[in-house]
């Protein structure tokens, strides 16, 4: 039988991180981007260079057909962290991320990138990557579905070449490059989705369920990549049905229920004291109307 061991949770990795994949491929450092802070604090920290981060949601609503799906939500997201998104099915994680992310707007609120370079649409949108639960990918190979985001950016020949390269070694489908991209496996899949993620060079990742019915093991090498983009400068906010997921993972947590933000709490207090009857019942595994 073999044992799956995953990471421990705020595990700390250096810069040099996923020695001897494919053929000793690295995570390359994201040049700008701070460095993994010591704690959430630190993060906070004006050290580093400029950011868009914070991001700061203000009285944030969305309404469909008259009815409130997001109501109300205030929070402060700072440089550095790894935070999880919580709650039961339809409490409005996914939607949160996709305001955070500006796919959607809000109905009432603001969403706010106070960072120095949060002023500049351009930047904001270059300065953020999101991963669906389900990627979208083109009809194309893996090695075009990455050339295509180079392209985009203005990154052509050998420069663009060598990213790919190394996108492909550090994710581990550096032999699926030919293959094409829709015909993947859910896990490979995924893969190549944070692999188009890092070519972005993101400040923030938003990951919305990124393991869902995905097996054990390919659920240890995406946080392994989750974590690796994260010591290499970008702040990460996901959300996850995986209990077990979150405590490895998470540094900082949002608790949703009903459109509401109940908890916004670092991991180890959400965990161990949750300060709502309803976190407490979540955690225990109790339903919930």
């Amino acid at each position: 039988m073999t044992v799956i061991r995953f990471p421990e949770r705020n595990l700390r990795r250096n810069e040099t991180v996923r020695e001897g994949v494919e053929g000793g491929a690295r995570l390359v450092p994201m040049p700008g981007l701070r460095r993994e802070a010591h704690s959430p604090d630190e993060a906070d920290g004006t050290a580093g260079k400029a950011s868009v981060l914070p991001l700061v949601l203000d009285d944030v609503h969305y309404v469909v057909n008259k009815v409130a799906l997001i109501r109300g939500i205030s929070f402060r997201l700072p440089p550095g962290r790894r935070t999880v998104v919580l709650g039961y099915n339809g409490a409005g994680k996914s939607l949160l991320l996709r305001l955070c992310h500006g796919l959607i707007r809000p109905t009432s609120g603001h969403v706010r990138w106070e960072g120095a370079l949060g002023g500049a649409r351009e930047t904001v949108a270059r300065a953020q990557a999101m991963v669906f639960q389900r990627p979208v990918l083109l009809r194309r190979s893996v090695r075009e579905n990455l050339a295509f985001v180079l392209r985009n950016r203005g990154v052509r020949g050998d420069r663009a070449e060598e990213m790919i390269r190394q996108a492909l070694a550090m994710c581990g489908i550096a032999r699926l490059a030919e293959h094409p991209a829709r015909a993947l496996s859910g896990g490979e899949q995924q893969k190549l989705a944070l692999a188009r993620a890092w070519l972005l060079r993101p400040e923030v990742l938003f990951l919305d369920e990124p393991t869902a019915s995905l097996d054990p093991a390919a659920t240890l090498e995406l946080e392994g990549l989750m974590l690796d983009m994260h010591a290499a400068g970008a702040s990460v906010v996901f959300s996850t049905h995986d209990m077990a997921q979150a405590r490895r993972l998470a540094q900082h947590v949002l608790f949703l229920h009903n459109g509401l933000l109940l908890e916004d709490a670092p991991a180890e207090v959400f965990f161990r004291r949750p300060a709502t009857p309803e976190a407490r019942a979540f955690l225990a595994g109790d339903l919930m109307p």
